[in-house]
């Protein structure tokens, strides 16, 4: 079993937001968050990751966004032909219609699952997170619906009929091209 999660990383005097894939040899690959939530001050503590990962795990290429990556859709868009999107995320209460129409979108734009896991509690600041992890698949349904509760959830995940989606409907044939710059 593969595991994956976000937590902060120190690294040559700089604090990185880090999102670590870690496959069952032991084997770690990383992404820093690149979208820093400026809102709460995130772009003074943290630096900011500058490459996008994909991870190729059981036959599946997996794309890990952190949070507030969410918001961005040329940075998660699907040129390198990935199957599976994972976000983690901090998204509270207040904001919770946005992180679930968010999630649709990604999926149905880059035709390929979406998985979002959000946190359960209060933090410190007293914003409440309510959940709603989900998944959602390629053509924007839900595999696992959001509930404002904490668990563990099992679901399958059809790569076969994704494919032949992909085949029939050809809309990733269509998408432009560019090139992020720094």
């Amino acid at each position: 079993t593969a595991i994956t999660g976000s937590v902060v990383i120190e690294e040559k005097a700089n604090f990185y937001n880090r999102m670590l894939f870690i496959f069952p040899s032991g084997e770690i690959e990383h992404y820093d968050k690149r979208h820093l939530f400026t809102l709460a001050g995130e772009d003074k503590a943290y630096t900011r990751g500058s490459r996008k990962l994909i991870v190729d795990y059981l036959g599946w290429k997996i794309c890990p966004l952190v949070c507030y990556d969410l918001r961005f859709p040329v940075f998660s868009r699907n040129t390198e032909n990935y199957d599976l999107l994972i976000y983690v995320a901090s998204w509270p209460k207040t904001r919770i219609k946005a992180w679930d129409t968010l999630l649709a979108a990604r999926a149905i734009e880059n035709m390929s699952y979406t998985i979002g896991v959000n946190r359960i509690g209060e933090d410190k600041n007293g914003y409440a997170y309510v959940g709603h992890s989900q998944v959602v698949n390629f053509l924007g349904e839900y595999v696992l619906e959001s509930e404002e509760s904490d668990g563990v959830f099992l679901v399958e995940l059809n790569k076969d009929k994704m494919m032949e989606t992909r085949l029939k409907l050809d809309f990733l044939s269509d998408r432009d091209d560019f090139e992020i710059q720094e």
